[in-house]
């Protein structure tokens, strides 16, 4: 395949590119195994990213650094969920590049292959706020996100916030609650803020929605709309382990579970200042035109009722720009594109004659077609 060659000294927006990593960033993946480091010794080196140090970068003045707090952060994010998620990485960072583009995550798999472990790993490697909603048929939208109760002593209504007020929001098993409750997440994912009796409130920066479902077994579950799958950025999937990684895991859980013993390695403040890193990654005029191609695709297939919409296409630009992140780049390449199209588009189209069984794949199948077609930027 052609590598994509961005031109030197060009750079995005009013910040110079050379201070996100530093003019000594290696323009290797930091996690191939020439960069890569233990996950001991990762945690150990990794320094904290200040807020002054953050908006210094973002100012250029720290152009000159030799090693960049920001890989080294993303490197120890990583390392430390792979202490309780063992062979899975290229899930783990596709979930990590949900979080830095400032998305919501669908997990879909079977049961018992981590996806709540892995949600829950993420969240305690982050210190911040976490909450778990375990969705059932009964579940009121006001036991996700409040209600206004009266209070005597003040004579007015007070609003007590429900478990949505948090930065990271484990959503288990979302599809067995009913549409009513389902949509009560639909403005916290939108928009980062939640309506009740006409009152707005905003909701913690970073806010994120860690959602999982079975698609396997389909009763007592309530499918979620296309509105709301609309709103994850990802759809990810875990799957099963090859047999190293399970040896490792049975002898990880020998005592205790792992993620008992995982402490935070980032802050929420230092999520947020890297959230804002990726917007200012640079992506060149060739790359969005190959993403606009790929839409245009999935809207004049023969084999789709319904392509994709603008916001998936916003959001395949965004976690691209969030790859390049992880990968320890200053600029998107068209591999950032064509890994992440699937993840991020498949739950977006809908097939015709869609059924139970197999529609998913078959949409898999029409975008790995339309990749193949679309002639990749040189």
């Amino acid at each position: 395949m052609p590598k994509f060659v961005r031109p030197a000294g060009r750079e995005t927006g009013n910040v110079p590119m050379s201070t996100v990593f530093g003019p000594s960033a290696s323009p290797l993946s930091p996690l191939s195994p020439e960069n890569q480091t233990a996950p001991a010794q990762a945690d150990a080196e990794a320094r904290p990213l200040k807020p002054e140090d953050a908006a210094a970068e973002l100012k250029g003045e720290h152009a000159q650094r030799p090693n960049s707090t920001v890989t080294e952060k993303v490197n120890a994010l990583i390392h430390n969920i792979e202490k309780v998620i063992v062979g899975k990485r290229e899930t783990v960072k596709q979930v990590l590049c949900g979080l830095l583009a400032r998305g919501h995550i669908l997990i879909e798999d079977v049961p018992g292959v981590g996806k709540t472990t892995l949600a829950r790993a993420l969240a305690k490697s982050i210190d911040c706020k976490f909450s778990r909603i375990q969705f059932t048929p009964d579940l009121l939208p006001s036991d996700v996100v409040g209600v206004s109760v009266f209070e005597q002593r003040e004579s007015r209504f007070k609003f007590h916030p429900g478990p949505l007020f948090a930065n990271v929001i484990l959503a288990d098993e979302i599809n067995r609650t009913a549409p009513r409750t389902q949509s009560a997440l639909l403005e916290a994912m939108n928009d980062f803020q939640v309506s009740v009796d006409g009152h707005t409130h905003p909701l913690p920066n970073p806010f994120m929605v860690l959602a999982t479902e079975n698609p396997i077994e389909y009763a007592g579950t309530y499918p979620l709309p296309e509105a709301q799958l609309d709103r994850f950025i990802l759809r990810v999937t875990v799957g099963y382990p090859d047999r190293d990684s399970e040896l490792a895991m049975l002898k990880g859980h020998k005592l205790a579970h792992p993620i008992e013993h995982l402490d935070p390695v980032i802050t929420a403040e230092e999520v947020a200042q890297l959230q804002d890193l990726v917007r200012t990654v640079a992506v060149e005029d060739a790359l969005s035109n190959y993403i606009l191609e790929i839409a245009d695709k999935t809207r004049h297939h023969k084999g789709l009722m319904l392509g994709v919409s603008p916001r998936g296409v916003k959001m395949l630009y965004r976690a691209a720009q969030a790859s390049a992140v992880l990968d320890a780049r200053k600029y998107v390449v068209p591999d950032d594109i064509k890994r992440l199209v699937i993840p991020v588009l498949t739950h977006r189209i809908i097939e015709k004659n869609r059924d139970a069984g197999g529609a998913r794949r078959d949409g898999e199948n029409i975008l790995a077609e339309i990749l193949e077609e679309v002639p990749v930027p040189i």
